[in-house]
């Protein structure tokens, strides 16, 4: 029996491939949770081009090329900081569509405006304007908060291939 992570990276790895489209990812709370989801399924390598995981902002910014206006007036966990991040990564790579995460998983690190369980989720297809972005608040200790993100990550992917 496999998890739910494995049965929708499965399903997202189908619609990928029907539609011939290849995806990169840009993980920075789940800390490769994301790409290590996607890459248990079999033949995966047809579908996922590459994942950056952007820990630090300063991983951010060198390897994305979010800019650090954007880190200092936003803050790492931020829709303008996913929406950058996903838009670096369709710039560094070849992927059609691209999904970055931007979180605090705490049990450290939230605050009133965004405590622990905050995660803001963007995606961006190759030739759209700009990415889409939502935030999400999950609760629960640093695990199951990083394996709920995982899992959202996955179904808002697969909602982005249905919705085109």
């Amino acid at each position: 029996m496999h998890d739910p992570g494995y049965l929708l990276a499965e399903q997202l790895g189908d619609g990928l491939r029907r539609l011939n489209r290849v995806l990169a990812l840009a993980e920075s709370c789940t800390g490769g949770g994301i790409a290590a989801a996607v890459t248990d399924v079999p033949g995966s390598s047809v579908w996922f081009d590459r994942g950056f995981v952007t820990y630090s902002n300063a991983a951010k910014v060198e390897l994305l090329g979010v800019q650090p206006r954007t880190l200092r007036a936003y803050g790492a966990v931020s829709a303008e900081t996913a929406r950058e991040m996903a838009a670096g990564v369709l710039a560094h790579s070849s992927a059609d569509l691209a999904l970055a995460v931007t979180g605090i998983a705490g049990p450290d690190g939230g605050t009133a405006e965004k405590p622990v369980g905050t995660v803001f989720v963007a995606w961006l297809q190759r030739g759209s304007e700009q990415a889409e972005c939502v935030r999400k608040q999950f609760s629960g200790d640093r695990q199951n908060i990083r394996q709920q993100t995982v899992l959202f990550c996955l179904q808002q992917l697969l909602q982005a291939l249905r919705t085109g």
